[in-house]
C-alpha cells in the first residue's frame, strides 16, 4: 500500500511550490504547526550537503480534536506530514502522508473513518497545489 500522496512539479522552483502548498493546506482547512528544513539541518548537523526538503507539519484541527477524543494517543502520530523536496532536473515533489496508510496499526473503526476524511482533505489540498 502507498503511504503519501504525491504530485510532482515540472520546472517548478522549490519556494514557488513551498508556498503554492502552503496555501492548498490552509484552502482546506490545515494549518502548518511545524516546520523542519531538512537541508539545513544535516549541513549542520553533518555538515552533509543535500537538495532542499522541507518537512510541514499540517493541522486541521477539527479532524485532530475527533482523532484524540477517539483515542487519546493518537497525538503520538500527529500532525500529519508533508514534504517538499527538490528530485532534480528542475522537478519538485509535495508528498503527504496518506492517514489511513499510518493509522494501520491502530485497530479502531471509527479513527479509520476520521482518517479517511482526512485523506480525501489532503487529496484534494495536494491536487490543487
Amino acid at each position: 500500500m502507498a503511504y503519501t500522496i504525491d504530485r510532482t512539479f515540472d520546472a517548478a522552483s522549490f519556494e514557488d511550490i513551498d508556498q503554492r502548498t502552503r496555501k492548498a493546506l490552509g484552502d482546506h482547512g490545515f494549518g502548518v504547526l511545524t516546520e523542519i528544513d531538512v537541508a539545513a539541518t544535516m549541513k549542520k548537523k553533518l555538515d552533509a550537503d543535500m537538495p532542499p526538503y522541507r518537512i510541514l507539519g499540517a493541522c486541521n484541527p477539527s479532524m485532530a480534536h475527533q482523532a484524540i477524543a477517539i483515542e487519546p494517543r493518537i497525538g503520538a502520530m500527529l500532525p500529519c506530514n508533508v514534504i517538499i523536496r527538490d528530485t532534480g532536473n528542475g522537478e519538485v515533489t509535495v508528498s503527504a502522508v496518506d492517514p489511513v496508510a499510518s493509522m494501520q496499526a491502530v485497530e479502531n473503526k471509527q479513527l479509520t473513518d476520521v482518517a479517511g476524511e482526512v485523506r480525501a482533505m489532503l487529496e484534494k489540498a495536494v491536487r490543487d497545489i
